[in-house]
C-alpha cells in the first residue's frame, strides 16, 4: 500500500505541475522529422557516389585502391537498413554512424587525389557532379545539426522532473545522438576544390657572405 501511495503522489505531483505529455509528443515528432531529413541527405550522397566513381575512374586509373575504398564504404553504409526505429537503438545507431563516417573519410581521400588530375575538369558533367556533391555535404551538415538540437531538447525533457515520470509511464526513452568525439572532423564536408593549387613560396636562402 505504501508503494502505491508513493506512486500516486508522484503522478499527482507530475499532473499538478504539468505532466509534459504534449511536449514529449511534439518533441518526438520533431526528432523523427529531423532524422528523416538526415537519412534523405545521406541517401542523396550515396546515390551520387556511383556517378562520381564512374566519372573519375578513367582519369585516375592508377588510384584504384582509393576508388575501391569509396565503393566498399558506400556498400557498407547502404547495407545498414536506416529505418525510423534506428534512433531508438543506440547500438544500431552507432554502427550506422560509423559506416557513414567511413564513407565520409573515403570521399575525402578521393577528393584529395583527384585534385592532382587537372584533366578531370574537362570531363563532361564533372563540374555539375562536383557541385551536387558539395551541396549535398552542406545539406548533410545542416540536417545533422538540426537532428542534434532536436534530440538534445527531447532527451532533456525525458530526463527532467517531473516530465521524466510521464516519459517512463508512456515508454519514452533517451534517444542516441551523433557522438561528440571527432564530430567536427566527421561533419566537415570533403574538399571539392579542383582549382589550381596555390603557388608555393620558394624557401629563402640566407646569405652567408
Amino acid at each position: 500500500m505504501q508503494a502505491i501511495r508513493v506512486v500516486f503522489l508522484l503522478v499527482l505531483a507530475a499532473l499538478s505541475t504539468g505532466c509534459g505529455y504534449n511536449t514529449l509528443q511534439s518533441q518526438d515528432e520533431q526528432v523523427k522529422s529531423a532524422w528523416s531529413e538526415v537519412l534523405n541527405q545521406y541517401q542523396r550522397r550515396a546515390d551520387l557516389v556511383p556517378n562520381l566513381v564512374n566519372t573519375v575512374k578513367g582519369a585516375v586509373q592508377s588510384e584504384k585502391d582509393i576508388l575501391d575504398s569509396v565503393v566498399n564504404a558506400r556498400a557498407k553504409a547502404t547495407s545498414i537498413q536506416a529505418t525510423p526505429e534506428l534512433i531508438n537503438d543506440p547500438a544500431a545507431f552507432q554502427k550506422w554512424q560509423a559506416a557513414q563516417g567511413e564513407l565520409s573519410s573515403a570521399l575525402s581521400r578521393l577528393m584529395v587525389v583527384v585534385e592532382r588530375y587537372p584533366d578531370l575538369k574537362s570531363i563532361s558533367g564533372f563540374d555539375d557532379l562536383r557541385a551536387q556533391l558539395e551541396g549535398t555535404e552542406n545539406r548533410i551538415a545542416v540536417a545533422r545539426k538540426r537532428y542534434i538540437d532536436t534530440v538534445q531538447a527531447y532527451n532533456t525533457t525525458v530526463r527532467s522532473f517531473p516530465t521524466n515520470l510521464t516519459a517512463k509511464m508512456f515508454g519514452h526513452k533517451v534517444k542516441p545522438n551523433f557522438s561528440v568525439e571527432n564530430e567536427a572532423e566527421i561533419s566537415r564536408p570533403p574538399s571539392v576544390d579542383f582549382g589550381t593549387p596555390p603557388a608555393t613560396t620558394p624557401p629563402r636562402i640566407e646569405s652567408t657572405g
